[in-house]
């Protein structure tokens, strides 16, 4: 486990430089680039009858995607809209396309879209291919008006909208395509995109790709800190803070996510101590990894949070609590959005009037 994320510390910071491990996998990253080539060719792309909103990254992992797709999710849904969103499920079982229901598990349908539809209360559907997933919702829900991919930027199967790319302060690494750097694919992707959103954090340099426009900001603070066993006990981080001051509380942070060092940064700037584990991105949590750690209190992410809840000695844990994640966005980003989407809308609607 301790292994795990140290190797993916090891992975990034490689692909922070153009180093002498990172010259010997260029050659892997041309024939990458070839291929990116070869999908970037224009070819027809399947249309829903409904606006498609994509939130993507280009650095492979950890930028925040899913934080995005919630708070859209949100706050469309308080502007009259009715999303529903479609993914690919990482580690989820089946390839076919299916709906994911909010009571499963993130094994079934993989840990971030059981987040969504836990957290933004909307329909999720996962597949390998998004327009299939896409079609499984609009069959199954009739009143949805609006489809948010999450994380389908290189499905170019799927007709889209509206593309949001987000990128963190690692920006945009050493520049080079996987795997000799962390792209996805070329940073001129970035001019044909319709907005940047920056996912900032306390004394996070600001990467130079924030030239491009339009330009959004994302933070995350902390909100409660809720009991896995008990959801009724929650907490302020300000007064848990205060408690841990007059206690001494000892705290352990937990974090299965691209970027922990984001979380643990949080809920440090929240006025809490901590002792920091980072565990490798998407970790299951069949077992405990906690095991033989002295401390009175375990905080874990939202995502984290859905995998401990199947874990039966980790959900009856009355120690193990999950901290809320509330983002501070940019309020011109849903305005934006809103336009793009009102115009994709209008554009659906005249052409139905036209057939």
């Amino acid at each position: 486990m301790a292994k795990g994320a140290a190797l993916e510390r090891g992975v990034h910071a490689i692909w922070r430089r153009r180093g002498l491990l990172a010259r010997l996998l260029w050659p892997l990253a041309a024939i990458n680039a070839v291929v990116q080539r070869l999908r970037g060719a224009p070819r027809p792309a399947r249309r829903l009858p409904v606006p498609v909103l994509v939130v993507g990254n280009l650095y492979v992992g950890g930028t925040g995607k899913t934080t995005l797709a919630i708070a859209l999710s949100r706050e469309l849904q308080r502007r009259g809209w009715h999303p529903g969103v479609i993914s690919r499920g990482h580690g989820a079982t089946a390839r076919l396309p299916r709906e994911v229901d909010p009571r499963g598990l993130a094994s079934d349908f993989g840990d971030e879209p059981l987040l969504i539809a836990q957290a933004a209360q909307v329909p999720v559907a996962i597949g390998v291919d998004r327009t299939a997933a896409g079609e499984l919702l609009l069959r199954q829900h009739r009143d949805l008006d609006l489809l948010i991919a999450d994380d389908g930027l290189q499905h170019r199967g799927l007709a889209r909208d509206c593309e949001l790319v987000l990128i963190d302060s690692r920006g945009l690494g050493n520049g080079w395509l996987l795997p000799a750097g962390p792209l996805r694919e070329s940073p001129h992707r970035l001019q044909t995109v319709d907005a940047v959103v920056f996912h900032d954090q306390p004394g996070a340099p600001r990467p130079t790709v924030c030239v491009y426009t339009p330009f959004f900001t994302l933070r995350a603070a902390s909100g409660e800190v809720v009991a896995l066993k008990d959801p009724q006990r929650r907490i302020a981080p300000a007064a848990l803070a205060a408690e841990q001051r007059s206690r001494g509380l000892r705290i352990l942070a937990a974090a299965g996510i691209g970027v922990p060092e984001r979380f643990f940064a949080m809920i440090e700037a929240a006025g809490l101590t901590i002792e920091r584990m980072p565990l490798p991105d998407h970790y299951p949590f069949h077992d405990n990894p906690f095991a033989g750690r002295e401390y009175d209190l375990l905080l874990v992410t939202e995502k984290d949070a859905v995998k401990c809840r199947a874990n039966p000695v980790l959900a009856a844990d009355g120690r193990v609590c999950a901290v809320q994640l509330i983002p501070q966005i940019d309020a011109g980003l849903f305005d934006f959005v809103e336009t793009l989407l009102r115009a994709a809308q209008a554009r659906t609607a005249d052409g139905s009037q036209a057939a």
